[in-house]
């Protein structure tokens, strides 16, 4: 479940990803985090996970307590752990923003950009060799990452897929599209196909 990457630098750049993030002035969504008393959501788990959750942003109950996936969404993830005897604290989980957006609206493109290299930096110091995109947010900006842009389609097409590509830090990285948790909670019939989703990434784990 842990990755086999060397520790080297990765707490160093963790505790830079989240100063930084803390300090993010320059992002209209800091201002809301200020105006609300809420937190920064930075990422949570192992930090040498063989395997990495992104989601897409933080809502309500994650921007109040400063964890990921703490909500609604986030009892279904636990649960789609649990069916694979995944346990929380092997896997590192995080988000491409890192503040939530007024009225847990989608993430807008600039926001996208402003924090995608917190996300990048992370992804460099984990170093993980499964990537589990939860969502089609964070679906696009993994795969164009990894330049798999060519198998990019919608998540309905491509969610449960396994695309195998390269990166600095490990000979193949294996990526696997989701639905996001939440998603299930609108249409109850996706919890069976988040179900049998997971199933593929136990393959990997």
């Amino acid at each position: 479940m842990k990755s086999d990457a060397p520790h080297d630098n990765r707490e160093e750049i963790l505790r830079s990803v989240r100063d930084d993030v803390v300090n993010l002035t320059s992002s209209p969504l800091y201002i809301y985090r200020t105006e609300n008393n809420y937190f920064p959501v930075i990422g949570q788990g192992s930090h040498t996970a063989h395997l990495m959750f992104i989601g897409e942003a933080p809502g309500r109950n994650e921007a109040q307590t400063g964890h990921p996936f703490c909500g609604a969404a986030g009892k279904i993830l636990d649960e789609l752990c649990a069916s694979i005897d995944l346990k929380r604290d092997d896997v590192y989980i995080t988000n491409i923003l890192k503040d939530r957006p007024p009225n847990n609206r989608d993430p807008l493109p600039e926001e996208i950009e402003l924090y995608a290299p917190f996300l990048d930096r992370q992804i460099e110091a984990i170093k993980p060799r499964v990537i589990a995109t939860l969502g089609r947010f964070s679906m696009a900006y993994i795969m164009k990452k990894f330049g798999l842009e060519k198998e990019l389609g919608s998540i309905s097409k491509i969610h449960g897929h396994v695309f195998e590509t390269h990166s600095l830090f490990a000979p193949a990285v294996v990526i696997i599209p989701l639905y996001h948790p939440a998603a299930s909670i609108y249409d109850q019939s996706l919890k069976q196909t988040l179900l049998n989703d997971f199933q593929i990434i136990k393959k990997y784990i």
